[in-house]
């Protein structure tokens, strides 16, 4: 287990060992409430936007002639960010809506930004989950650092809504509508910020946003009215070919070796089980750059992976690998509350039409 592994491990539970490190949990919590208090953020008519999530300081917000919504966490290590994203997605165009998704490109290096990230993008330029949502849901993906020029970029391309993947502390970028996610099982962890602890803000952030989803099962009451969401296996896909497959029977052999290079790797571990899968796991760390060393275990078992994962390993991995494809669910409700809330949006100008 490496060391962010252990920290992690720590930060999500109660070890005492991270005690030395309060004071600086609380110096990282108040310089994150300074850092929100000094953007500005303006009404699209010029005014000032009465949303009391952003401050009247110096720095200032591009705020889209499009809805923007913003899916993030408050929390390190993954949290189910990309499969909702990718759920808005698909809902969005079921709606009418022609969407656009703008991210950091976390793990990624392009000559140029913005990136338009396509399913022909190579990993190495746009970061492994602007290019799995990219081959997920066949819509404009813009990788970029700075969030609100590739939210222009977007916008020029004639989207009429903007989906930021975990842009919740990118404040540069206005947003219309705020989504935090939280994993069901790890919830807030220990309650304190960095290095302290797993969280990114304070916990009362979260009682400013529009809505929080928790993926899986709430294992720790949260003090504040929350969405259920859970990411279901859907069907297996052979990398080599890009053939699918059923859930069942399995169309691999037993053992395998399953690989997750993912925050938070247990939780793709526990699917597998559900599923019928034994063998080795292997926990890597987020991101994981991958070679052709990394997938040889000095056997002919098959290898599982994620789709995050898979997009890295198209051209190294072993003929006989898998990825589980999963999806998000999210219950009707939910749909209704987001179809008012884009509605009102439209009834205040705050789309092209």
């Amino acid at each position: 287990m490496s060391l962010a592994q252990r920290w992690l491990k720590a930060a999500y539970g109660s070890s005492p060992w991270l005690a030395p490190l309060y004071p600086l949990g609380s110096l990282y919590r108040y310089l994150m409430v300074r850092r929100e208090a000094s953007y500005h953020n303006e009404h699209k008519d010029g005014g000032q936007k009465d949303s009391g999530k952003r401050g009247g300081g110096k720095n200032k917000v591009w705020q889209a002639p499009v809805p923007v919504i913003v899916v993030g966490n408050i929390t390190l290590g993954g949290t189910g960010k990309s499969p909702l994203v990718a759920w808005l997605a698909r809902w969005l165009v079921s709606q009418g809506w022609s969407p656009g998704i703008v991210t950091r490109g976390y793990g990624g290096k392009a000559e140029h930004y913005p990136l338009l990230v396509t399913s022909e993008t190579q990993p190495s330029h746009s970061g492994d989950e602007p290019l799995m949502l990219a081959q997920q849901t066949g819509l404009p993906v813009v990788a970029d650092p700075q969030r609100a020029r590739g939210g222009k970029a977007l916008v020029e391309m004639g989207c009429d809504i903007l989906l930021s993947d975990d842009g919740l502390q990118h404040l540069a970028l206005g947003r219309d509508i705020e989504l935090v996610v939280v994993d069901g099982e790890r919830g807030l962890g220990n309650g304190r910020c960095l290095p302290a602890g797993p969280l990114r803000e304070s916990p009362s952030r979260l009682e400013r946003v529009d809505a929080v989803i928790v993926n899986g099962k709430l294992a720790h009451p949260l003090p504040i009215r929350t969405i259920p969401m859970q990411l279901a296996a859907r069907r297996w896909r052979r990398l080599r070919d890009g053939q699918y497959r059923t859930l069942a029977p399995l169309p691999f052999s037993l053992p395998v070796h399953a690989v997750a290079g993912i925050g938070n790797p247990e939780r793709f571990f526990n699917t597998l089980y559900s599923l019928g899968v034994t063998g080795d796991m292997h926990p890597l760390e987020d991101h994981q750059r991958f070679n052709a060393d990394a997938l040889e275990f000095g056997d002919q078992r098959p290898v599982v992976m994620t789709a995050k994962d898979a997009v890295k390993c198209q051209a190294i991995a072993p003929p006989d690998s898998w990825v589980l494809e999963v999806e998000a669910e999210l219950p009707l409700q939910f749909e209704h509350w987001l179809a008012a809330k884009l509605s009102a949006l439209s009834e205040r100008g705050c789309t092209n039409g």
